[in-house]
């Protein structure tokens, strides 16, 4: 079987788990976990800066990339799973919410996750914390996923057309989170103009019109945020 490249690990490990789903005998996670730990330990070994203490989302084509570093050490297939049980995992799940850039070899910051795969890892974590607990988690993703819509820099319909929901529930969810956000960047763009066209700073201009200062340099950042990630999205 042959591997696009241009992969990411998240993609990678889709591709490794999704034929094994629909075998009887596949391994089961603790299994694959375990048989993955040799060449887990070899990444952290050379490479503790993304596979350490703190995990760091991983480049497109990372899997060739350490192939090609690392031709004598490495075996395709060990490899491709390691990679998979690690994408998986749920530290590594975390660092791709957070929206933290991907990363290189080197360690070097090389693109953005892509809105898709940071709500990929939201909706996972949320659907891994839900299953441990009584307490309605639904508010929380919300939130989570209000914020990541506003970090993306895509409009409502982009947006949309790239998550794509996997059942009703999740997209009654989303809708809720993108109409949240819909809400705030209205009062924020309204702030942030009446900010502009004052001439003041924010301090006099909080103190004119009774608002409070750090919600108009609130305003003016996450404008000016929405501003450059619209920019480096089209």
């Amino acid at each position: 079987m042959t591997t696009n490249p241009s992969l990411s690990a998240e993609q990678l490990s889709d591709a490794q788990t999704a034929p094994a789903a629909k075998s009887e005998t596949r391994a089961k996670p603790a299994q694959r976990k375990q048989a993955a730990m040799p060449v887990l330990e070899q990444l952290f070994g050379l490479y503790p800066h993304l596979f350490g203490a703190e995990f760091l989302p991983l480049k497109r084509g990372i899997f060739q990339d350490l192939l090609e570093r690392h031709p004598d050490l490495f075996q395709r297939d060990s490899l491709k799973a390691a990679l998979s049980v690690h994408a998986r995992s749920t530290p590594y799940l975390q660092c791709v919410a957070a929206g933290k850039a991907r990363h290189d070899l080197d360690g070097t910051a090389v693109e953005q996750v892509a809105p898709e795969h940071v709500y990929q890892a939201v909706v996972e974590l949320h659907r891994r914390r839900q299953v441990r607990t009584k307490e309605d988690l639904r508010p929380k993703l919300r939130a989570q996923l209000s914020a990541a819509f506003e970090a993306s820099g895509l409009s409502r319909q982009d947006y949309l057309a790239r998550v794509m929901p996997a059942d009703e529930a999740m997209a009654a969810v989303l809708d809720a989170a993108l109409g949240e956000s819909a809400e705030r960047i209205a009062r924020q763009e309204a702030l942030n103009r009446a900010f502009e066209a004052s001439g003041k700073s924010a301090r006099d201009f909080a103190g004119m019109y009774g608002v409070h200062e750090r919600d108009v340099i609130k305003a003016a950042l996450a404008c000016k945020r929405r501003a450059q990630a619209a920019a480096a999205t089209a």
